[in-house]
């Protein structure tokens, strides 16, 4: 099941936000809080706050363990603009644009939880039958040989 939060009209631009968004993408919840925590970035604390939404409406509403979610979607909109005006020389002016952002997070339970010891292990597995492929093509190989041999000769 999918469980989401959104943060609409962030003060920070999407720019800088996606920065943290694509670091959580994919991961479980419990890594994804850790990765945001030490983030020294403002858009962190902001995407920390909608996480913990996410977390909350999970628990509460969805009656959903916290263990066994995982990031399926962190994205981040672009929000209204707020245009402002600088004085500059000789009376005139330039803008200075005021970007805000909406933080969308979309948590599931559907998607399996990958460790680096599940991961070592399909990587083992798939290495073993790819050695196991390779030793039956160089028997058969060798199996076919002689008789290719013996059609040579034959056609001679």
């Amino acid at each position: 099941m999918e469980v989401r939060a959104t943060y609409k009209y962030a003060k920070v631009s999407p720019f800088k936000a996606r920065e943290i968004t694509r670091e959580i993408q994919g991961l479980p919840v419990s890594a994804a809080l850790d990765v945001v925590a030490y983030s020294p970035k403002k858009a962190a604390a902001l995407i920390n706050k909608t996480l913990k939404s996410a977390v909350a409406n999970a628990e509460n509403n969805a009656n959903l363990k916290v263990d066994g979610l995982v990031v399926k979607e962190a994205i981040v909109g672009e929000g209204p603009t707020m245009k402002r005006m600088m004085a500059r020389a000789r009376g005139s002016g330039s803008r200075i644009l005021k970007r805000s952002s909406h933080i969308r997070i979309v948590l599931t339970d559907e998607i399996k939880i990958e460790t680096r010891e599940t991961r070592k292990a399909a990587q083992k597995a798939a290495k073993k039958k790819t050695r196991e492929a390779k030793a039956e093509g160089a028997v058969e190989a060798k199996a076919e040989k002689p008789a290719k041999r013996a059609a040579k000769k034959g056609k001679k």
